[in-house]
């Protein structure tokens, strides 16, 4: 994978785009968009399948159907995985990786896991039959007003607003929170993965720093992902990867990823281990 693009810059950049110019979006963009998806990877080392649709095979944008939700994309793109053990983390990681990239593009993007016609999009899409469909993403250029249906959406769930650190990052346990005179180095990877995007703004990950590794936990909304056939928050642990290991490594802080290095101590309540960031 070769990001030549500010992280930082492209996190802040980013927000979810509702409502789109009519406009295509540009063939070498395109095609730059493709060639980065082709040099995508993930530490988890799941495939990550992507599909592209543009205007000219949309003949019925209703049809497909994204609930009234988005209004004037002419591009989208899907991601579709074999449902295995860290397959959902790794579409969030090379998805957002996607996605990061399309705002250094200066494209807006609308992560999508409940808001869209499954059915329509896959047909569309030619999605094979073994592998599941969790997200799309439109992407375009923002329209100018955003829409009303969309200005509902971000109040409803406070998507300008994220989690504050004491909420998020501990030290040793779950009793100790972290702050960010204490995280030294690790303090822009970290407010990198606050500021990332989450399914309904759940913001389901907590890190805690214990034994030189970072350790990453799942916030299990109660009910959350029931009308799922999967839990849809392990999308936004991958998210949560993503921006911590491309913040780290454009502050040139060397680790791995580990699915095997849970710490032994005492877990709130809904929490799940779900992996590791070791220190090298």
């Amino acid at each position: 994978m070769n990001i030549n693009f500010s992280i930082e810059e492209s996190v802040k950049k980013r927000y979810s785009v509702r409502n789109y110019k009519e406009q295509e979006v540009e063939l070498d963009k395109r095609k730059a968009i493709e060639s980065f998806v082709n040099s995508l990877d993930n530490p988890f080392g799941n495939k990550v399948n992507f599909h592209y649709l543009d205007n000219r095979e949309m003949m019925n944008e209703e049809k497909l159907g994204t609930y009234g939700v988005i209004k004037g994309a002419m591009q989208y793109i899907g991601t579709t995985i074999k449902l295995e053990p860290m397959a959902l983390e790794a579409l969030g990681y090379e998805l957002e990786a996607v996605i990061l990239y399309l705002a250094h593009l200066e494209l807006g993007t609308c992560w999508l896991g409940g808001t869209f016609n499954r059915k329509g999009f896959a047909k569309a899409m030619k999605i094979e039959e073994d592998e599941i469909f969790p997200i799309i993403t439109p992407y375009g250029y923002a329209a100018t007003k955003k829409h009303m249906k969309e200005i509902v959406m971000r109040k409803m769930i406070k998507a300008d607003q994220r989690k504050e650190w004491n909420q998020l990052f501990y030290i040793n346990d779950f009793q100790t929170t972290l702050t960010k005179e204490k995280a030294g180095d690790l303090e822009v990877p970290l407010e990198m993965v606050r500021l990332g995007p989450s399914a309904s703004n759940k913001q389901p990950w907590r890190i805690l720093i214990k034994d030189n590794a970072c350790h990453f936990y799942e916030y299990k909304q109660p009910g959350y992902s029931d009308s799922f056939p999967y839990d849809i928050q392990r999308v936004d642990m991958g998210i949560a990867a993503a921006h911590f290991d491309f913040s780290v490594k454009e502050k040139g802080l060397k680790g791995y990823f580990d699915t095997e290095c849970e710490p032994e101590l005492e877990l709130p309540d809904h929490m799940e281990y779900v992996f590791s960031w070791i220190r090298e």
